[in-house]
């Protein structure tokens, strides 16, 4: 049977030490939004583009210097957009090189616990995403956005949702059509 106690502050305390750590650990960073996802690996000065193996597939990633180890090998968590990825390398004031690889996440809804799988994961389940402006959606996104804060508030309000108004007001102008009709026993589902 399943331990369904939560965990207690210490315990949580330790595993996010032991998240960092682990990520630390790793020899590269990396960052996430709900599209996309961006490796930065520090490189030494002399490194140019083509001393770099790079191959970027839907669901695998592989990164090495020609001749070393790979930096990264393995297979993606999820699918990405090759044609959308990209890797660029720039100079750093402290006169090594910046490798950036960005890869475009194919499902757009999802937060990827690790870059490739063999990697330890982080606890997705913490991320808190930044916060966007309604104005900075969509017109169709954003009106779907309002309706479900509209019916939230309504939820908590005791009130009906936009959807239970419309059939309450459906309900109410067949009511005045037909005033000859018992409404007695509706219910509402």
């Amino acid at each position: 049977m399943a331990d369904n106690t939560e965990p207690t502050p210490a315990e949580v305390v330790a595993a996010r030490a032991k998240e960092a750590e682990e990520q630390a650990a790793l020899p590269y960073k990396w960052t996430q939004a709900i599209g996309d996802l961006d490796v930065i690996i520090e490189l030494p000065g002399n490194i140019k583009g083509k001393d770099l193996n790079v191959d970027i597939k839907k669901k695998k990633l592989f990164l090495a210097v020609k001749g070393q180890e790979p930096i990264i090998s393995g297979d993606l968590p999820h699918e990405i957009h090759v044609d959308e990825s990209t890797w660029t390398i720039t100079s750093s004031p402290s006169g090594t090189k910046i490798l950036e690889l960005h890869l475009d996440k194919a499902n757009k809804m999802e937060w990827w616990a690790h870059v490739v799988t063999s990697a330890p994961k982080i606890d997705v389940t913490k991320i808190s995403p930044e916060s966007s402006k309604l104005g900075d959606l969509d017109g169709e996104t954003r009106g779907m956005v309002e309706k479900m804060m509209f019916d939230q508030r309504q939820k908590e309000l005791g009130k009906p949702t936009s959807d239970e108004q419309k059939k309450l007001d459906m309900l109410e102008t067949f009511k005045a059509q037909h005033p000859e009709m018992d409404f007695s026993n509706v219910k509402m589902s």
